[in-house]
């Protein structure tokens, strides 16, 4: 090996993903094998900025692979958007003799790097790490397999419940701006009705459905709701439903930041693990700035911009499937 990467430094920004800590695992054991130093960064661009950084080693990343959250915590960081915050995080480089960092996060965490690689020179790589899948350049993100996991195993211990009781479920998941947990969700909980950001499915379509059910007698059933759905929250939907459909009775549960917890599944264990090794043998090959992903099982290279700019787009397919199986 031939490059001036001597010392790496990592953190995670933005909101926790199950999966990250396998990633900074990866990071650090290829770093390891590279004889590369890796420091870890405590509290994502916050950390930066005050020197928080860590020594890691093979040792300190030992049985982390199975733990959700991030061991080097994570926080999001007003001061890191103003030129003097990355002024200050960069004398934390300085003073570290850091040549390149690794960051793990979304769409803030890579504007972030963005920024401050353009402005100091230091090349960044960004891995995906958000439960939300919203990140362009890669089919999955580091969380997003494990949080639609446990949307669907918390669904079916409700459908049990909703049964007993013939009451309609609104299930509110997370998703502001994209659709992407609550579509797989609603697929793979058999959910009779999903709001997604992204489409016009709305109150009427919904209850055309719902009175077809009852003629059926069944009255209980499982909607699964993104939180930026543009028809209003769970509650809001249910008041609705109430209000048109009094034989309905409605309940609501907000899965919420359970998503974000819990022991990452094999499928996020295993991407974390291959974006982390790759980022350290991209670095050291002299490629920086690079937001890296799996696109149809093969690595993947996108420019920040791209990255942060671009829209990932749900899969029509999937969308057409969804309507027609919760029929």
């Amino acid at each position: 090996m031939d490059s001036n990467i001597k010392r790496i430094a990592v953190l995670t920004s933005g909101g926790d993903a199950p999966g990250m800590n396998a990633a900074i695992r990866a990071v650090v054991r290829t770093a390891s094998h590279l004889d590369l130093h890796v420091y870890g960064v405590m509290e994502g661009y916050k950390g930066l900025i005050e020197g928080n950084f860590k020594r890691l080693e093979n040792k300190d990343v030992a049985n982390t692979i199975l733990r959700g959250g991030t061991i080097l915590k994570t926080a999001r960081c007003e001061e890191f958007r103003t030129k003097e915050g990355r002024k200050r995080a960069y004398d934390s480089i300085v003073a570290y003799d850091i040549d390149a960092v690794i960051v793990i996060g979304g769409n803030g965490t890579y504007t972030g790097a963005k920024f401050f690689s353009k402005e100091y020179n230091i090349p960044f790589i960004g891995l995906p790490g958000t439960i939300d899948n919203d990140i362009f350049g890669t089919d999955f993100t580091i969380g997003f397999d494990t949080s639609i996991n446990t949307a669907v195993e918390a669904i079916d211990k409700i459908r049990d419940t909703a049964s007993s009781h013939n009451r309609l479920f609104f299930v509110e998941v997370m998703g502001r701006h994209a659709g992407f947990i609550a579509l797989e969700t609603g697929i793979a909980s058999g959910a009779a009705g999903t709001f997604l950001p992204e489409t016009d499915w709305g109150i009427d379509e919904l209850l055309s459905m719902l009175k077809k059910a009852a003629i059926r007698k069944k009255l209980f059933n499982i909607v699964v709701v993104a939180e930026g759905n543009k028809n209003g929250d769970a509650h809001t939907l249910a008041a609705l439903v109430h209000d048109k459909l009094k034989n309905y009775e409605t309940r609501v549960t907000t899965i919420g930041h359970l998503q974000r917890g819990g022991s990452p599944s094999a499928a996020d264990r295993v991407l974390a693990s291959r974006l982390g090794y790759e980022a350290v043998n991209a670095l050291v090959n002299g490629i920086e700035n690079k937001a890296l992903g799996i696109v149809h099982g093969k690595l993947h290279r996108v420019n920040f911009d791209d990255a942060i700019f671009k829209r990932k787009e749900l899969d029509q397919g999937m969308v057409d499937m969804l309507s027609v199986l919760a029929m």
